[in-house]
C-alpha cells in the first residue's frame, strides 16, 4: 500500500503542476465574470441557510455541501469528479493495488452506468459481468443518474459479504440478477507466460510498481526460457483502464532508446505544456513487439500504445482503443475528502490526441474469428459530457479508418494451436512470423 507520505509527496507534485494556473486565476480575479461567479456564493450561502433553518426535517450539512459539489463537478467532463472521504480512501487503496470489492470498471453513459471492463481473476469477472452491461441497480437501489463515486463505494466494502447486482445486457428480454460476493482483491499488475520463446505478458493495470513488475517478469520469464534471449513480446493491454501516468511513461521508456518523447501535456489555453522523453539506461533488446489492445484500453495503456506506434518499435494488434486523452490529478482536501481534477490533455509522440477517437490498430484482430456475433463497446466518444476531440499538429482523417486484417504470410503454429483466446493466438502466430526473419539485436546499453 502506497504511504502517507508518497501520497502527499504526489499530491504535492500534483499542485505544484497547478500552482501557474493558479497564479493566472488570481489575476483574472478582478473580471466581471469572475467577479459574478463568486458573487453566486452569497446565493448558495443563502439556499443553505434556508434549508437549515427551515427545511421540516433536520438536514445533514456535510451531506449538502458535498452534494453541492457533486452537482457542480458534473456540469464539467466525465472524469472530474468529488469524492467523500470514504470514497477517497477506497481510492487510495486501489491505486495501490488492494481493495475489497468485486472488481468492475465502470463509467457514466448518459444517466446510466455502464462497464467498462471487468477486472480479470475477480468476483465480477468470475460471475461472467462484460463490458458494456448496464449496471440497472445495486442491493435493489437504482442506480440511474447516480454519481460514480456513490456507485464505486456501494460496490466496495468488507470481503466477504454479497452485492446483488441488477444489469442488462444486448439480447437480455429483462434486467437480470447477479448475487456477488465481495472478495480482497489484490491486483497483480502483470503476469506472464511463455510460448516458444515468445512472452506474452498481460498488464492489468498501471500502479504503484506496475513498471518494476513488468521487469521482473521479463526477467522471469528469460529464465524460464534456459537463459536464452526472448524471440519477442506480445504486450497485452486489453481491458486495462490505465492509472497512473508516470507508470505508463516508465513501461513505454522500457522498449526505446535515450532522449525520445513519449507523451506531452496541455493544459487550459495551451499552458503548463510538459514532456516526458526516455532515458537512455535498461533498455530491451530489439526483439519483435507486438501491443494488443481492444475498447477497454484506455489512458495510460493508450499512452503507451501511442508511444511505441509513433516510434516504429511496436506493431499494435487488436481493436479501436477507447479514447481517454485527458489528464487528471488528485486533489486530498481538509476534511479527508478528494477531488480528481482533468487538468490538461495528453498528445503522443507526433501530436496526435487521441481523445474520441483512441489508437487505431496497425492490424485489426476482433475478439472472435471473423468478428461475427460482436457488438460495439462503449467507449469515450459515448460518454456524457466528454471532451471533443480537437486538430492537433498531424495531419489525421476526421473519421477513423478501419484499419487492415492480419497479413496473408501469417501461418498456423502448433505451440498456440490449443489456445482459445483468438486475438492472443493470432498476435503469437504473427510474431512468431516475424521473429524468425529478425535476429535479435543487443540493446545499445544495460546498466
Amino acid at each position: 500500500m502506497r504511504s502517507l507520505h508518497s501520497w502527499r509527496a504526489a499530491l504535492a507534485a500534483g499542485l505544484l503542476f497547478l500552482a501557474p494556473a493558479a497564479r493566472a486565476d488570481e489575476r483574472e480575479s478582478s473580471t466581471p465574470a469572475r467577479t459574478s461567479t463568486y458573487e453566486q456564493l452569497e446565493v448558495f450561502a443563502r439556499v443553505l441557510s434556508y434549508v437549515e433553518n427551515n427545511y421540516v426535517e433536520p438536514a445533514d450539512g456535510r451531506r449538502l455541501v458535498h452534494g453541492a459539489i457533486q452537482g457542480m463537478l458534473e456540469t464539467l467532463d466525465p472524469h472530474t469528479v468529488f469524492m467523500p472521504p470514504e470514497v477517497f480512501k477506497e481510492m487510495k487503496i486501489d491505486t495501490s493495488g488492494e481493495f475489497g470489492g468485486l472488481g468492475i470498471e465502470v463509467a457514466r453513459k448518459g444517466d446510466g452506468i455502464v462497464v467498462v471492463a471487468p477486472i480479470d481473476d475477480t468476483p465480477a469477472a468470475r460471475a461472467g459481468i462484460r463490458a458494456g452491461d448496464e449496471l440497472v441497480a445495486i442491493d435493489g437501489e437504482n442506480m440511474r443518474g447516480r454519481d460514480l463515486a456513490d456507485v464505486l463505494q456501494r460496490m466496495r466494502g468488507p470481503a466477504g459479504k454479497r452485492v446483488l447486482l441488477t444489469i442488462m445486457r444486448e439480447g437480455f428480454s429483462a434486467p437480470r440478477e447477479l448475487a456477488i460476493i465481495r472478495d480482497h482483491i489484490r491486483i497483480i499488475s502483470v503476469e506472464g507466460a511463455l510460448y516458444g520463446g515468445l512472452a506474452h505478458l498481460k498488464v492489468k493495470n498501471f500502479q504503484d510498481r506496475t513498471a518494476l513488475y513488468l521487469r521482473k517478469e521479463l526477467e522471469r520469464l528469460r529464465g524460464l526460457n534456459g537463459g536464452k534471449p526472448l524471440r519477442g513480446v506480445v504486450l497485452d493491454l486489453r481491458n486495462n483502464p490505465g492509472g497512473l501516468l508516470d507508470q505508463a511513461v516508465s513501461m513505454s521508456d522500457l522498449w526505446l532508446p535515450g532522449n525520445l518523447p513519449i507523451v506531452s501535456t496541455r493544459g487550459r489555453n495551451g499552458a503548463n505544456v510538459t514532456e516526458e522523453r526516455s532515458k537512455d539506461r535498461d533498455t530491451e533488446p530489439e526483439y519483435p513487439l507486438v501491443v494488443l489492445v481492444n475498447a477497454g484500453s484506455a489512458s495510460a495503456s493508450e499512452i503507451v500504445a501511442g508511444a511505441l506506434q509513433d516510434h516504429g518499435r511496436a506493431t499494435i494488434l487488436g481493436t479501436q482503443t477507447f479514447g481517454k486523452g485527458s489528464v487528471q490529478t488528485i486533489i486530498e482536501l481538509e476534511d479527508g475528502s478528494g477531488l480528481k481534477l482533468t487538468i490538461a490533455r495528453y498528445y503522443t509522440p507526433s501530436g496526435r490526441s487521441i481523445q474520441e477517437k483512441g489508437i487505431t490498430p496497425d492490424y485489426w484482430v476482433p475478439e472472435k474469428p471473423g468478428g461475427k456475433g460482436e457488438k460495439e463497446q462503449p467507449r469515450e466518444k459515448d460518454l456524457d459530457r466528454h471532451f471533443r476531440a480537437e486538430p492537433t499538429v498531424s495531419s489525421e482523417p476526421s473519421e477513423v479508418a478501419r484499419p487492415k486484417g492480419l497479413p496473408e504470410g501469417v501461418k498456423d503454429w502448433d505451440v498456440t494451436a490449443k489456445l482459445t483466446d483468438h486475438q492472443l493466438k493470432m498476435s503469437l502466430n504473427y510474431l512468431n512470423g516475424l521473429a524468425k526473419s529478425a535476429p535479435v539485436k543487443a540493446s545499445t546499453e544495460v546498466r
